[in-house]
């Protein structure tokens, strides 16, 4: 007798929450996971971080590994001897080392004003090597800055909060997306997850919500995700204290098409229980003006309030 395959819907995230307030992601769409005893090596992703880190952090990094890897050399030059360096007129120790940074960082920029030169093969051949790993280091540099203007991310605004509101003659859970970017997102799709803790043990269960409509053709405008809330929904009949009672956590994941860089991009959020305002709906935005359309991006979480079906 063949044997049926069970179908999980967890997303791939824990099925169990140990705790009350338990989440899964967090509103920037990071996971709220930590893991623990792993070795360095294994954690270590350098291009990752550089490329993922702000670009105030970037910056940071660039300008202290310029600037130790200068005091490096600068102190071989002072360890070789600054007599094999032509050109130096210090006469203080500080004022030769700071010489010989200067130096430091004309060779491995390939700049080389011509006053202070090696003499000598020692003095050569460390000036050599700085000045290839020079090479070396700003091609990586160059490498890095591209890697991160080239970085597809989809910078959708999300709602903070979600609305359960009238719907037709029923009711729905709403939230609101928009891209504040002029990039234009294409065949966008959207997944709507709910997770709900069980009233009888410490393990949780994952819904895919439908939507009224899980995909656009074209994202020039505020998107209102829109969940009915029918006979078939996980969310027929319960109140509002049931979903704070069970945890829930609605998992929001957009894909899209980015024509800037011709690659598909991903976003998600989610919203807790106490996130979701009942009985409100979302006040409409978009206006017209002359032959165009106005949306009003700072408004997005702007409600009113209405009877629940």
């Amino acid at each position: 007798m063949a044997i049926k395959k069970r179908r999980y819907s967890d997303l791939g995230l824990d099925t169990k929450s140990h705790s009350k307030g338990y989440r899964a992601l967090n509103k920037d769409g990071s996971f709220n996971v930590e893991k623990k005893n792993v070795s360095f090596f294994e954690r270590l992703n350098s291009f990752h971080s550089l490329v993922s880190m702000s670009w105030f952090q970037f910056f940071v990094v660039i300008g202290i590994v310029y600037f130790v890897i200068n005091l490096v050399f600068a102190t071989i030059y002072l360890a070789v001897g600054l007599e094999h360096l032509t050109g130096i007129v210090g006469r203080t120790l500080s004022e030769k080392f700071m010489e010989a940074f200067f130096f430091s960082a004309q060779t491995i920029t390939t700049l080389g004003y011509g006053r202070v030169a090696p003499i000598g093969t020692l003095a050569n051949i460390v000036a050599a090597t700085e000045s290839m790993l020079g090479l070396l280091t700003f091609a990586l540099a160059t490498g890095l800055m591209y890697g991160r203007f080239s970085k597809p991310t989809a910078t959708i605004k999300y709602s903070k909060i979600a609305v359960m509101g009238p719907y037709e003659d029923i009711n729905a859970f709403m939230l609101r997306v928009v891209n504040p970017k002029k990039n234009q997102l294409v065949e966008v799709e959207v997944n709507l997850t709910l997770s709900l803790k069980r009233s009888d043990s410490e393990k949780r269960d994952f819904y895919t919500l439908e939507t009224e409509r899980s995909k656009v053709v074209f994202f020039p405008t505020m998107w209102t995700i829109v969940h009915p809330v029918d006979k078939s929904s996980p969310l027929h009949g319960v109140s509002e204290p049931e979903l704070l009672a069970r945890d829930a956590e609605f998992i929001v994941m957009l894909k899209a098409f980015d024509e800037s860089f011709s690659q598909t991009v991903y976003s998600r959020s989610s919203y807790k229980a106490p996130e979701i305002k009942w009985g409100r709906k979302f006040v409409y935005l978009t206006q017209q003006q002359g032959s165009g359309l106005v949306i009003d991006v700072s408004k997005i979480d702007e409600t009113q309030e209405m009877e629940l079906n």
